[in-house]
């Protein structure tokens, strides 16, 4: 079977779950940064996998990887995951459970890009605009670019607008080439 379509449906059981114990935001809390430290801790997952390791040692290993003090529907979601043979997916799992809540709460995900870093309250407008504009709620990162040289990048859903000095710098050089 495709391990997306496993992903899905362990990630919607897991959120019909947390929604009837009003816990999904404690989960998404959980499952984001399990999905973080799959991304920045590439061994986890090659730990995870490995044949020789314990399974009670692998679900400590998890725990931490939640944040350290997982919810107990955190950890019995982990346990029927090991029980069923499906912890190679886990991290599968965890991405499908943030996509799936956050469809599930009409949230949006946004990037500002700037030069240099910008005022809570200048983030605060552009989250307000991209929240007015789409109807829903926004998770709003902001980076901090410099080799955009000036202005700034908004992303969020499908839509992006570069008014940064280095996209209209190479504007102008393709007008002055052509």
């Amino acid at each position: 079977m495709d391990t997306g379509v496993i992903a899905v449906r362990y990630a919607k059981a897991l959120l019909e779950s947390a929604i009837q114990l009003k816990q999904e935001g404690e989960v998404y809390a959980e499952m984001q940064t399990l999905s973080t430290n799959y991304i920045q801790v590439p061994q986890l997952r090659f730990t995870i996998d490995n044949p020789t390791l314990g399974n009670e040692k692998k679900l400590d290993l998890l725990k931490t990887a939640c944040g350290g003090n997982a919810s107990d529907l955190t950890v019995r979601f982990l346990e029927l995951v090991f029980k069923e043979g499906r912890e190679s997916s886990l991290q599968f799992m965890a991405t499908a459970y943030l996509t799936l809540y956050r469809k599930h709460k009409n949230i949006i995900r946004g990037k500002l890009t700037t030069a240099v870093p910008v005022s809570q309250e200048t983030e605060a407008k552009m989250k307000q605009m991209v929240e007015n504009r789409t109807h829903g709620n926004v998770e709003f990162n902001t980076e901090v670019d410099p080799s955009i040289i000036g202005g700034f990048i908004l992303e969020y859903d499908t839509y992006s607008f570069d008014a940064s000095v280095r996209t209209k710098l190479k504007g102008v050089l393709h007008e002055l080439t052509v």
